[in-house]
C-alpha cells in the first residue's frame, strides 16, 4: 500500500498509543487536553487508515464495558517511514557488496518464491488470466488499488499504488521481486509495460492471454 497520510492531530494521538498499555478516550482526552468529539474524530481517523485496534474491557459488576485503543504495528511504521526508506536500499547494497550480481540475483528469486507461496494458495484458476485476476482482487482486498483489464489480445493488471514505495533502491530490485513473484504466480512471464518512477501514473504489468482450443 501507497504510505498513508494523516493529520498531525491524528500523528499526537499515535504517539500517545505507541509503547503504552491500552489507552481509553478518557485517557486520550486528558493527555491530549481536547474534547472528545476532537479525540473520537481522530481515533476514526486512525482505525480507517489501519493504526490503531479497539478492544472491549468488560469492568466487574454490572457496569457498561468500555473501549481501549492499541496502535498496530502499522503505527510503528508510520513513525519510521524514513527510516524504512533508509535500511532496505542499504541491505540490497551489503547484498551487492557482498555477493556482487549473482548472489543479488538468488535473493531475489528466493523472496519473489516466498511471495509468490504466500499468495499462490489463494489462487484457483487454470488459466494466466484468471488468476492475474485473482491476484488482483486479492491485492486489492489488502488495500491495494489494482485494476486487472483485457488490452489487445493481453491482460494487463494497473497497480496504481505500491506497497513498496518507501523500500526502493537506486537498482530496483523490490520492482523486480515484485514482477517475478506475478510471473510465478500465473504461471507465464511478465512484462512490464509502464513504471511510475518513468513519469507514467501508474505501474503496468502485461500478460498475454492463452488461447482457447477449438472445439
Amino acid at each position: 500500500m501507497d504510505e498513508v497520510s494523516i493529520s498531525p492531530a491524528a500523528m499526537r494521538i499515535v504517539k500517545l498509543l505507541v509503547g503504552k498499555p491500552p489507552q481509553s478516550i478518557a485517557d486520550l482526552i486528558d493527555a491530549t487536553g481536547v474534547t472528545r468529539t476532537a479525540v473520537t474524530e481522530q481515533l476514526n481517523e486512525l482505525a480507517g487508515s489501519g493504526f490503531i485496534e479497539r478492544r472491549t474491557e468488560r469492568l466487574t459488576g454490572r457496569g457498561r464495558p468500555r473501549y481501549l485503543y492499541v496502535a498496530t504495528d502499522g503505527a510503528l511504521s508510520a513513525l519510521f517511514a524514513g527510516y524504512q526508506g533508509m535500511l532496505v536500499p542499504a541491505i540490497w547494497r551489503a547484498i551487492d557488496e557482498v555477493g556482487g550480481e549473482d548472489l543479488t540475483g538468488e535473493v531475489l528469486e528466493k523472496v519473489s518464491a516466498a511471495m509468490a507461496a504466500h499468495y499462490r494458495s489463494q489462487i484457483t484458476a487454470k488459466q494466466p488470466e484468471g488468476r492475474l485476476r485473482q491476484l488482483g482482487k486479492i491485492l486489492g482486498n489488502e488495500g491495494g488499488l489494482v485494476e486487472v483489464v483485457a488490452r489487445n489480445g493481453k491482460m494487463v493488471m494497473k497497480k496504481r499504488s505500491c506497497p513498496f514505495i518507501s523500500m526502493l533502491d537506486e537498482n530496483r530490485n523490490v520492482c523486480c521481486v515484485d514482477q517475478q513473484m506475478m510471473a510465478a504466480i500465473v504461471g507465464s512471464k511478465v512484462r512490464r509495460t509502464s513504471c511510475r518512477l518513468e513519469g507514467s501514473p501508474c505501474c503496468t504489468f502485461e500478460v498475454r492471454r492463452s488461447r482457447r482450443r477449438k472445439k
